[in-house]
């Protein structure tokens, strides 16, 4: 396959002190004339020994030898050697890295690792760049108790996030940040050393089937990498869970999920929906931005220019006495939550004057917020902007604009807003045609999940079209022309489909059903995956016939009997326990007046020598009037 490869005419590179206004802090910068393409001749790279070792492949140092008439060079390189892919898809992996590097080199990136180029050795895919002095994992190594102070945190965060922000303007994703992967220069100044490897690796089928199940490093991976076509789709808020791991990596010196096998941590992200641990006496923005990177829903997670926002205006934060205090900075509190929506979520579309607006519904609801305004349009901004603030609608048929809160109203464009179901108009028997709206341009330009598509789908509002939603609760069935579904799914004891409850919808719109009336033992699933295109909402209204509609009350009867009969239980145990306390301390009092009772009674109930009848202290319960208490034999 490298005799494939073309080789460009190489261009010599040049290290040179750029001065930036400090005249004691100069940046060493590496410069070359663009050369015409990426590839570079195998010959020209010598491998001398191997320095790291990941989920992707190895890291070489390596010499790279370059000459031409008037000069003779090697430059030290690292190499990144892939593990190896099918023959017939490195192609597609070299054509995507080319434009990446296109890209890159026009738009002279700052905050990402420099490259030289790529070439093909024994078979496997290397990637030449820029060798550094080491990595912030390395840094951390040689630290006593592995952790970096608050101050190095903030700046290396600002200067990462910088990098991973210019990466997404030019839409690649990273889907691999560590600390191992934060290059460090000479000057400490730190360079993102994966550009997108594992974004890049989406085109092609790695022929380990476990490779093919994640996008990344399983300990720093949010749970739609583990299964993108399933739980996705992957976006720029994807790179958000990475950065928040690694930031807590870098504050406690500890790894995520640290020693944890990769079965156990895709239970634990994936299955139970757990976040990692943040260390506490955080400043307040820091603290906030983490939580939003954890956010399960990947809608609910901030960008990074979210992320660089608060890093930036926590750095006059001082540390006092236990607690953080702003000197001299913006040091914003946030609410984590505002009516459903994180304050990122709302932060990702602000409104502006002449938008069409309607009221917003809750995530996977049918309800809205604010039924004071069904539809209108903005006629005024309290602010510059209207994050956390008030705008002013028009609404038909009121004589004056109302005054709305942000939180509670959508744009519309088009027709469509950002949370809508839509259909293809034109059916693509690749993936489901029925997804999830993520967002929608004032020019008409949509972005959908789809379920089978590891990334968003996007193309024009004319080519969708808005159709009912699903909602958390409903009941679903297989429709009739279904014969082999995508994902497994139960029949009932009479063969036909059952029926069950939704109780988690992705963001593309996979749905989780739980089937409740299904009685399971031992370890069976009774929670299964539904492709949304193959599924029908049923209704008693729904349901054609007497027979159905009794077997819809029955799985909703189910539905709710577990809570029914925890109900009973927790009602029959505590009258037991109150009835129970009644008759003994109704016995303990009648046994204390028996033992303190008079009249020369012995305490044998003898009167005189003689023995006397006592009423049993059962009777005394039952009848409170009765004989006397004593009569002579």
């Amino acid at each position: 396959m490298a005799k494939d490869v073309k080789v460009s005419p190489l261009a010599t590179s040049f290290d040179y002190e750029l001065y930036d206004g400090d005249p004691d802090h100069l940046r060493t910068v590496v410069a070359a004339p663009t050369p015409p393409g990426p590839y570079v001749d195998p010959a020209s790279i010598k491998l001398r020994h191997r320095i790291g070792r990941g989920y992707f492949g190895d890291v070489w140092s390596a010499t790279h030898h370059q000459s031409a008439t008037d000069y003779d060079e090697n430059h030290d390189v690292a190499i990144k050697m892939l593990h190896p892919i099918n023959e017939d898809q490195v192609k597609a992996f070299l054509s995507k890295f080319e434009e990446l590097w296109v890209n890159m080199k026009s738009k002279q990136l700052q905050g990402v690792c420099w490259l030289h180029g790529i070439s093909v050795i024994s078979g496997k895919i290397c990637i030449a760049m820029r060798s550094y002095e080491g990595s912030v994992g390395d840094k951390m190594a040689r630290l006593k108790g592995g952790k970096l102070q608050l101050p190095d945190v903030l700046r290396y965060g600002i200067e990462l996030a910088k990098g991973i922000q210019e990466l997404h303007s030019m839409n690649v994703l990273v889907l691999n940040l560590k600390p191992t992967n934060f290059l460090l220069n000479e000057h400490d100044e730190v360079f993102l050393g994966d550009f997108g490897i594992p974004y890049l690796l989406l085109v092609v089928q790695p022929p380990d089937s476990d490779l093919a199940l994640r996008v990344g490093t399983p300990n720093y991976m949010a749970p739609e990498q583990w299964e993108p076509e399933v739980r996705g789709p992957i976006t720029c808020e994807t790179d958000a869970w990475g950065f928040g791991c690694s930031i807590i990596e870098m504050l406690t010196g500890v790894q995520p999920w640290f020693g944890k096998p990769v079965q156990d941590i895709y239970r634990s992200v994936v299955v139970n929906q757990e976040k990692p641990q943040l260390p506490g006496g955080l400043p307040t923005a820091i603290e906030n931005v983490l939580n939003g990177c954890f956010e399960y829903d990947l809608r609910n997670r901030p960008l990074m220019v979210d992320i660089l926002q608060a890093f930036e205006s926590s750095q006059n934060a001082v540390y006092s006495e236990g607690e953080w205090s702003d000197i001299g900075g913006t040091l914003s509190v946030v609410k984590s939550k505002t009516r459903g929506f994180t304050t990122w979520y709302l932060s990702k579309d602000l409104l502006q004057v002449g938008d069409t607006i309607r009221s917003r519904k809750l995530l996977n609801s049918g309800k809205s917020q604010d039924l004071a305004v069904l539809e209108g349009s903005v006629v005024g901004l309290e602010k510059d902007t209207d994050r956390d603030g008030f705008v002013l609608v028009r609404v038909p048929n009121l004589p004056s604009p109302l005054r709305v809160n942000t939180s509670t109203i959508e744009r519309v464009t088009c027709g469509l807003a950002a949370g809508d179901w839509v259909r293809l108009v034109n059916e693509n028997k690749q993936h489901s045609s029925l997804g999830v709206l993520h967002s929608v341009q004032r020019d008409g330009n949509v972005s959908v999940g789809f379920l089978g598509l590891e990334t968003l789908w996007t193309g024009h509002s004319s080519e969708v079209q808005k159709v009912v939603p699903y909602f958390l609760g409903q009941f679903v069935q297989l429709k009739s022309n279904v014969e082999t579904p995508r994902f497994e799914w139960p029949r009932k004891r009479g063969g036909g489909w059952a029926s069950g409850r939704i109780s988690q919808i992705f963001p593309n719109g996979c749905l989780l059903v739980q089937f409740p009336g299904r009685i399971v033992f031992g370890d069976e699933p009774n929670t299964f995956l539904a492709d949304p295109d193959e599924v029908i909402q049923v209704s008693f209204d729904t349901c054609p016939g007497i027979i159905e509609k009794y077997q819809h009350l029955e799985d909703f009867h189910w539905a709710i009997r577990p809570l029914s009969i925890a109900f009973s239980l927790f009602t029959a145990v505590k009258l037991g326990v109150s009835v129970g306390k009644c008759i003994k301390s109704k016995l303990k009092k009648d046994l204390k007046n028996h033992q303190t009772s008079g009249d020369g009674r012995t305490q044998d109930g003898e009167v005189g020598g003689k023995s006397a009848w006592l009423r049993p202290n059962v009777a005394n319960i039952l009848f409170k009037e009765g004989a006397a208490s004593a009569t002579a034999r």
